[in-house]
């Protein structure tokens, strides 16, 4: 989509895909069970270029493990609300690294679409590039992305297998043939991306699921899980709902398939940030729509509002933190708030210190405290200091037209897709305690 964000890079929190306990639904929807899928931290070493001179990337990533075809393939997918298309790295062996690629040749059920197709010709319609026919007459896909990634190539019928033979389904997914990022290495380790948004070919829509949900702790003891189907435990604190929101008619930069809720203010330690309501709503082209998003590491706000913030984060922090002067440094050319902080200042408890910023939607809050509001910059220090960047970006630096609220900003907080009612459940939780007694954890 014109405005989404594909990381495929660097740091990645693996998400081991395993039925480890199954839980009867009293939904309505096709499937009829909910799937628990607990999450694994996997790490990464990162390069040691200078880093703010790379283009815009991500350190951290949700990916799932499963199998796929007949007889099964393992492979990995990028979990991503904001895309539509689920595909997988098709390169028939070629790949250096054969272990994270899927092999058609190899699978009797794997089918290709078309270009005649009703699949290719109807429900392509949300993709940014028109799918198009290639040689051979068969529904050929192009994909880019914000950060200059792509992948190209044919839609496909293929067999998922989850957890056990009575959750396989047949689905329609892009087998890729060509996959380009800023760091090659790093792609390979990376099959392909699972596609959740609301778009008629994602992975949810296809699989019929009425809700799903996440929480993700953030740390490498209890990573956190991935919940498909429904989640009405009677433990689970209540969760405050806003609404998504829907537009009918086609707009340049507004991404209609995407989880789009309504950004109304934020909010520094209680207090509304003085932000013009229409800076927060999408204009007549579209831009300017907030998008809760599992694919997007950090926050992104359109200029006005991250100057806003920025302002008044520098402004409360002055005294407590030291701010990196460094003029020419912007960690990965979107974030241009840094501080220096030593060894010592992070065990004395600085983080306590720090102001919490709301981000206020109609009818819920996300609040950021602590930790999660500085990301360290690896690789970097000055004297004896590390380098910290305040962890919500400008979307302007990167030419990118909406508000996104990436998975860093949803720690520790339970979030709920609820498909059938058009709205996002949150409620703060600990993931871990969540994931014992859903059987999962220590």
């Amino acid at each position: 989509m014109f405005s989404r964000l594909h990381p495929l890079f660097h740091l990645l929190l693996i998400l081991l895909i395993r039925t480890h306990k199954c839980f009867s639904s009293s939904s309505s929807s096709s499937y009829s069970q909910t799937l628990v899928l607990p999450l694994k931290t996997r790490i990464t070493p990162t390069d040691h270029r200078p880093t703010d001179k790379l283009h815009f990337h991500h350190n951290v990533t949700l990916t799932v493990t499963l199998t796929v075809g007949t007889p099964p393939q393992n492979i990995s997918l990028v979990i991503d609300t904001g895309s539509e298309l689920s595909w997988l790295r098709c390169n028939r062996s070629s790949n250096p690294n054969p272990v994270n690629n899927f092999d058609p040749t190899r699978s009797s059920s794997y089918s290709p679409v078309p270009c005649s197709s009703p699949t290719c010709r109807t429900r392509t319609r949300d993709f940014l590039i028109p799918a198009s026919c290639d040689s051979d007459k068969l529904c050929h896909a192009t994909l880019s992305y914000a950060d200059a990634s792509s992948s190209e190539g044919n839609l496909a019928a293929e067999i998922f297998h989850f957890g056990n033979s009575t959750n396989d389904s047949n689905l329609i997914f892009g087998c890729m043939g060509s996959v380009s990022g800023s760091d090659p290495e790093e792609d390979y380790k990376t099959t392909g991306l699972l596609g959740m948004n609301r778009g008629s070919l994602s992975f949810i829509s296809q699989m019929g699921f009425p809700k799903f949900s996440y929480c993700i702790s953030g740390t490498d003891d209890f990573p956190g899980f991935l919940l498909l189907g429904d989640s009405n435990f009677t433990w689970l604190t209540p969760l405050n709902y806003t609404p998504l929101i829907r537009m009918s008619t086609p707009l340049p930069y507004f991404d209609r398939v995407a989880y789009t809720v309504q950004l109304t203010g934020i909010k520094v330690n209680g207090n509304l940030l003085p932000i013009p309501k229409s800076v927060l709503v999408p204009d007549h082209t579209g831009a300017g729509q907030t998008m809760v998003d599992s694919g997007t590491q950090f926050t992104f706000l359109l200029g006005p509002v991250y100057t806003a913030l920025r302002s008044d984060f520098l402004n409360r922090t002055n005294g407590i933190l030291t701010v990196y002067d460094d003029p020419d440094f912007v960690f990965q050319g979107t974030m241009d708030l840094c501080y220096r902080i030593s060894p010592f200042r992070m065990r004395t408890g600085i983080l306590h210190r720090l102001p919490m910023v709301s981000l206020v939607f109609e009818g819920a809050e996300i609040a950021v405290s602590g930790q999660p509001l500085l990301y360290r910059v690896p690789h970097l220090t000055v004297g004896n200091d590390s380098v910290y960047c305040f962890t919500f970006g400008n979307s302007d630096l990167m030419g990118m037209e909406a508000y996104v609220i990436g998975h860093h900003h949803q720690q520790n907080m339970w979030i709920e897709f609820d498909l059938q009612r058009s709205r996002i459940g949150l409620a703060p939780v600990q993931c871990d305690v969540s994931g014992q007694r859903l059987g999962i954890g220590s």
